[in-house]
């Protein structure tokens, strides 16, 4: 698949995933279609990261299944600093009601691994041209 085919974008994309291979895989996808790319390998990263960049994160790819704060725990926490913060949550292994719970609670969406690079795309650029 060619580049002007796949979304581009110049937004920053905070990638939370504690498994290298999926990183990897991410940032370089993304910083190759023109995005910033941040990296957290657990949770507590994400936040601190989060916090220290303020206004700064346009989108936060957040995997549910991490050591030291799960998604779930993570997402409430960057709701906590930024109600308006947007979120796309991303597993292999979360149950339906888990996924359903963080929606309702403002998640913008659900990726499931593994990940399809299209789908992703898609995915990010929804969210972000979605007016506040």
């Amino acid at each position: 698949m060619t580049d002007n085919v796949l979304p581009r974008g110049n937004e920053t994309i905070l990638i939370v995933d504690d498994h290298e291979t999926i990183w990897d895989f991410l940032i370089d996808a993304l910083s190759e279609l023109g995005y910033s790319v941040l990296l957290a390998e657990n949770g507590l990263d994400a936040v601190e990261i989060y916090e220290a960049n303020p206004h700064e994160i346009d989108l936060v790819v957040l995997d549910m299944i991490m050591p030291k704060s799960g998604g779930h725990q993570t997402f409430l926490r960057l709701k906590a600093i930024d109600p308006e913060v947007k979120v796309l949550l991303s597993s292999g292994f979360v149950s339906e009601e888990e996924v359903a719970d963080l929606l309702e609670q403002g998640a913008c969406g659900f990726l499931p691994k593994p990940h399809r690079l299209p789908v992703v795309l898609a995915e990010i650029r929804r969210v972000l041209d979605q007016e506040k």
